[in-house]
């Protein structure tokens, strides 16, 4: 699969899949801007992941097998998928950010959400004269397989060790997810990071310069 075109409003990171699918959602000039909006916006961001989606599992989407009722399903399927992760990283990061990105209230209606999106089983793959292989199935179009496969690899971060490791990115203003792999690492992006000091430079000139109860300034 070519590399696609990002959707206008999704940032990839370089973060696991289930991460970069939290981060669907962020904030444009005090918006809420969801990337994954319309059915061909959420099919796209698909397309934009799957040579790292097949590198990784084997799995793909087929541009010839999505059209008409097939782009809603998966689509809905995806926003599903992304709510819930959204929901459980807040949880596992003890996220203070007000959580206006869920559609998913509750803890266990986004575990329930997440647990019946991921069923995929593996497959053994050795062509003659070729080296074997492990490749990823479902009942369901390549996709589903697609968001499943997703979803598999969301099951292994919040029960493996990179729970631990994964952060809600605190700058002003952010609102995306990201695996703190380096022990100096504080926010998502290097813009992040910019914003946060600034915010910190701003706030600490004003409580200095602020006028006392007796008058002076402090």
């Amino acid at each position: 699969m070519g590399r696609a075109e990002v959707p206008a409003g999704a940032t990839l990171l370089g973060e696991p899949l289930a991460v970069e699918l939290m981060n669907t959602v962020r904030i444009d000039r005090g918006d809420v801007q969801d990337a994954l909006s319309d059915d061909a916006a959420a099919v796209g961001w698909l397309y934009a992941i799957g040579d790292r989606l097949e590198a990784e599992s084997g799995g793909s989407v087929d541009s010839a097998e999505l059209s008409g009722g097939a782009i809603g399903e998966v689509a809905g399927r995806l926003r599903g998928l992304r709510d819930a992760l959204r929901r459980l990283a807040a949880e596992a990061t003890d996220d203070p950010r007000v959580p206006v990105t869920s559609a998913i209230p509750a803890r266990q209606d986004a575990i329930n959400t997440l647990n019946a999106l991921a069923p995929a089983w593996p497959e053994l793959l050795w062509p003659t004269g070729g080296e074997p292989a492990r490749a990823f199935r479902t009942t369901g179009t390549h996709g589903e397989l697609a968001v499943s496969l997703i979803a598999h690899q969301a099951v292994e971060l919040f029960a493996g060790a990179q729970r631990d490791q994964l952060r809600a990115c605190l700058a002003p203003g952010c609102l995306l997810f990201f695996v703190k792999q380096h022990p100096r690492r504080e926010w998502c992006s290097a813009g992040c990071g910019n914003r946060a000091r600034v915010a910190r430079h701003y706030q600490r000139h004003h409580s200095e310069s602020r006028p006392s109860a007796t008058g002076t300034v402090q």
